[in-house]
């Protein structure tokens, strides 16, 4: 008898359809079953079968392997003996004897039987016997035994039980497809999540439940397990739940083959959960990092520039392609012209001006979305460009509302337009100190996810950032602009003309982000075809330097028309510095400033240090020349500024040796001054210190270059103004640069008139007739008649009210000016005389006829000046007889 654990027997003529280890070749070629040899781990290896059989005298006559290896009992020891006496306890050996007995009667029997290992040893063991009555070749009663171990059956039943519920009550779905790829069974959470009976899905495919593509993703991972043995785990996979055409769901996959007792292949298991839920949150969690690093580097980026443009540059390089495909920043441009509140500010209806356009996906500006398109036109808005949105779009109604919102894109069929592809826009107004100064657009292109909530928030955040700094960088330039146009108007203009001199000047600011300093340059007209030639630096930097700068170039300007020596200049605006210093309670700090060199006392109790230190703002360095072409002699005195330079034909730059003197605002100290003879052609420089000192360089390598170069400086004024400039290192950016050259011409000797008169009566008609010849000379008949009726009342007047030789002087430049000396130093005063008086009307007479009239002290008396315009063929000169009326 064969073992219970061989299975079918050899194949009998059926040669080779048993093949080597082909586990699937279970049928021939036309279908028909064919013998096969299994290996060990069938199903009878796990349920432990044997077998035996009984002869007729109720012996056993054959014993199978499988038996010895179960009961323990070998072959030897078991044939021929009684089963009932060999294995069956002494208490249950009647009923034994009385079953066999009915056993070889011809009834089959199917029992529990108690049997021990050893012989007289307890029952250790259970087994189910199903007896099966034979006959033997004579004929007689036999029985064939079949043996199964109990305790191995039960084992099998737990086995199948917990199978059964891990694979029904698995919160995963749970399927096994066979080695066809073929479903051969799914669990209930299967079946729940694709809908139906879990049977419906038996003997179907990846395609009865997925999208085609992922079904062929799915069939060719199951054929590659089951080729290779290797599994698969975690491949994502994406379908829709059955009647919901939306809800896209993702579930994780892993595939493992499976194989039987005997090792073959029966198929391939996959365990799927749905991972929808956990992808979403990894997605959102990956946004919200994404956030945080684009709030961080918006932290860090934006706002480090005060310049409108490049703060609105700075927000689209940090949202795209980051956030978005493209985005633009529009402006309104009533706030950039430095208007509070533009008309239509309000309903959104004012106009904007695109700052800043950027894009991932094209170089050129493109409308992205016709509900928002400019009213100026249909086509998109350039960088640069003034434009207005349409009242009802939504670009109107977030500046309107101050709101974002979310902007559908458009969808067009008449060619690849650009702004087809863009699906979702984000329009949200720049809202800094409850002020809407703009509106930044971000843009997603189809490929994209549209913008949600989360964007949102995020968008609005960034422009909220950007607005503010946006907005800061629109009050600095308002206030910038408004300090240069402070500035530009208190320095002279570009070309300032002046007698017997050609001028060119330049200023430059420290940096450019600035352009507001304290140094700075004049040229004044004075009376007799003077000229005062100023260069100043106020220490420190910003708009109260240039307040300053302001306060104290006014001061000069007003102090040089009294016509005071420059030395006398200097002390006045010491004074007058110091008194500007204040500490804005109405008190100066004269008393703490007045001697020099003197330790900085501490603030006040109560005082703050801003007020504190007002005072420095005024103090300044200057430097004060006076040029007379006449004589082509300058008169210089210096405040504590650098000495100016002097270059002759031939010559090298010299310094010029003025005292130096004090600095404005400290006190204590005369200014001295010094003349010095000009030849023609000579230059003069006057600057300050910015253009020779620098961190890179000390003072007296910064003076030797400036030497150098104004050595080398033989051409054009202006030309030597720029190659100076570019010779020396003037982008340090560390302080302002002022420098104004002078090159001297002095007047001709035939453009003055100069003559000594004596103090009597006939001096007057004398003077008349000098002034007339004189005029006559010069071809200026047309004044002779003013000219000899003003210069006659200034010499009587000389005669009447001074003493001492009178000195009659003419002077032809761009005006005639004409100049009466005396030894008085009684000033002139101009009245108004009544009707009755029979004289006083002489100044007044002056004035109504000449361009300008004045008086300045000279070392020996005074000096009575009038100026009048040269003819210029358009305007008539004013009418001496008429004037003389008008006095009565």
């Amino acid at each position: 008898m064969s073992s219970g654990g061989a299975g079918p027997a050899q194949s009998d003529g059926q040669g080779g359809a048993d093949g080597p280890g082909d586990p699937g070749n279970a049928h021939g070629p036309h279908g028909l079953p064919v013998w096969q040899s299994s290996r060990p781990g069938s199903i009878y290896d796990y349920i432990r079968v044997a077998s035996f059989s009984l002869g007729a005298d109720g012996r056993i006559d054959q014993w199978s392997e499988r038996a010895a290896e179960m009961l323990g009992i070998p072959a030897r020891y078991a044939i021929g003996k009684d089963p009932i006496e060999a294995f069956v306890p002494r208490e249950l050996r009647a009923t034994g004897r009385r079953k066999v007995s009915e056993i070889l009667d011809g009834r089959e029997w199917t029992g529990l039987v108690p049997y021990r290992r050893e012989a007289g040893g307890a029952a250790d063991g259970l087994a189910e016997i199903y007896v099966m009555p034979s006959e033997t070749e004579d004929g007689e009663r036999a029985a064939v035994c079949l043996v199964v171990d109990v305790r191995a059956l039960r084992g099998i039943e737990t086995d199948l039980a917990a199978s059964q519920a891990v694979f029904g009550q698995s919160p995963m779905g749970f399927t096994l497809f066979g080695t066809d790829l073929k479903l051969l069974r799914v669990n209930e959470r299967f079946a729940t999540v694709f809908g139906g009976p879990a049977a419906k899905y038996r003997g179907g495919t990846p395609y009865d439940f997925l999208p085609r593509p992922e079904a062929e993703r799915m069939t060719a991972a199951l054929r590659r397990v089951l080729e290779t043995g290797q599994p698969v785990t975690e491949m994502q996979v994406v379908g829709l739940l059955p009647g919901d055409e939306e809800d896209r769901r993702r579930w994780s996959v892993s595939l493992y083959r499976l194989h039987g007792a005997s090792g073959r292949p029966i198929g391939v298991a996959a365990l799927a959960s749905d991972v929808t839920g956990r992808r979403r949150a990894e997605r959102e969690a990956a946004n919200a990092r994404r956030n945080l690093a684009l709030l961080n580097e918006a932290g860090a980026r934006i706002g480090n520039s005060l310049d409108l443009e490049t703060t609105a540059r700075t927000l689209l390089d940090v949202a795209v392609p980051q956030f978005c495909d493209l985005a633009s920043v529009d402006l309104y441009q009533g706030l950039l012209a430095g208007d509070e509140a533009p008309p239509g500010m309000t309903d959104g209806s004012a106009e904007l001006r695109r700052v800043a356009f950027a894009s991932a996906v094209s170089d050129a500006p493109l409308a992205t979305s016709t509900c928002c398109v400019p009213d100026d036109g249909p086509g998109p808005v350039a960088v640069g460009a003034v434009h207005r949105y349409p009242f009802n779009s939504p670009c109107a109604g977030a500046l309107r509302t101050a709101q974002a919102q979310i902007i559908p894109g458009r969808e067009s069929d008449d060619g690849p337009e650009l702004g087809a592809v863009v699906h979702s826009t984000l329009a949200v107004p720049m809202v800094a100190r409850d002020t809407v100064v703009g509106l930044v657009q971000f843009s997603r292109t189809k490929g994209s996810e549209p913008f949600g909530e989360r964007d949102t928030a995020l968008a609005v955040e960034l422009a909220a950032r950007a607005a503010v700094c946006i907005d800061n960088a629109r009050l600095y330039r308002r206030e910038h602009e408004r300090a240069l146009i402070l500035q530009r108007s208190l320095l002279p203009p570009g070309d300032p003309e002046a007698a017997g001199l050609d001028i060119a000047c330049r200023y430059l600011p420290g940096t450019t982000a600035t352009e507001v300093g304290g140094d700075w340059f004049d040229v004044i007209e004075l009376p007799g075809h003077r000229t005062a030639l100023v260069v100043g630096d106020v220490m420190g930097r910003g708009l109260r330097a240039a307040v300053a700068m302001g306060e104290l170039r006014t001061a000069v300007r007003t102090l040089a028309l009294l016509d005071l020596e420059p030395a006398e200049v200097l002390s006045a605006l010491d004074e007058i510095a110091r008194g500007l210093g204040g500490t804005g309670d109405g008190r100066t700090t004269r008393g703490q400033r007045s001697r020099p060199g003197a330790a900085a006392a501490p603030p006040e109790p109560g005082r703050s240090a801003r007020t504190a230190d007002l005072s420095e703002v005024y103090l300044a360095t200057c430097v004060y020349a006076v040029y007379d072409p006449v004589t082509r002699r300058c008169t210089f005195a210096n405040a504590g500024h650098l000495p100016p330079v002097l270059v002759e034909d031939g010559e090298d730059a010299l310094l010029l040796d003025v005292p130096p003197g004090m600095p404005l605002g400290v006190g204590g100290e005369p200014f001295e001054e010094i003349e010095v003879d000009l030849p023609d052609g000579a230059l003069l420089a006057l600057y300050t210190d910015g253009l020779v000192e620098s961190r890179d360089h000390p003072l007296d390598e910064g003076l030797q270059a400036f030497r150098l170069a104004l050595s080398d400086a033989d051409r054009p004024l202006e030309d030597a103004c720029d190659h100076v400039l570019s010779a020396l290192d003037t982008s340090h950016g560390e302080d302002d640069i002022a420098l104004l050259m002078a090159r001297v011409h002095g007047l001709p000797k035939d453009a003055v008139g100069d003559w000594n008169l004596v103090s009597e009566p006939r001096s007057v008609s004398r003077a008349r007739e000098l002034a007339r010849e004189q005029l006559t000379d010069w071809g200026l008949e047309a004044l002779v008649d003013t000219t000899e009726l003003l210069v006659s009342e200034l010499v009587t007047n000389a005669l009447r009210h001074g003493h001492g030789e009178i000195r009659l002087r003419l002077l032809l430049d761009r005006t005639l000016v004409c100049e009466v000396w005396d030894a008085d130093l009684a000033q002139p005063r101009r009245r108004r005389a009544r009707d009755t008086d029979e004289g006083g009307r002489g100044l007044q007479l002056v004035g109504l006829l000449s361009a300008g009239w004045g008086s300045r002290r000279t070392p020996r008396g005074k000096t009575v000046w009038f100026e009048l315009a040269l003819p210029d063929g358009e305007s008539e000169p004013v009418d001496a007889a008429e004037a003389l009326l008008s006095m009565f």
